[in-house]
């Protein structure tokens, strides 16, 4: 299964960083926040980052970064539109 975000599920942060959400950690870059500033409406691919170490406590929270991003489709217009 492939998880999607939007921009308004992150509460449309303006600060690159990293930041706590219910599903883990979330690194987002200046360039990840200029991608949404141009298409507020973008969904970005959720990508867990590898873990820390073997002997890491299996409650450990996971981490993520965005990877590829998709804009939604737009309907086509109207005849005669």
């Amino acid at each position: 299964m492939v998880s999607k975000i939007t921009w308004h599920k992150v509460g449309r942060i303006t600060e690159p960083g990293r930041y706590m959400f219910t599903f883990g950690w979330l690194t987002v870059t200046v360039e990840d926040l200029a991608i949404w500033k141009e298409f507020p409406d973008a969904l970005f691919t959720l990508v867990e980052n590898p873990p820390g170490s073997a002997d890491a406590d299996e409650f450990q929270i996971k981490e993520y970064h965005l990877g590829a991003f998709e804009l939604p489709s737009q309907s086509a217009p109207a005849p005669g539109d």
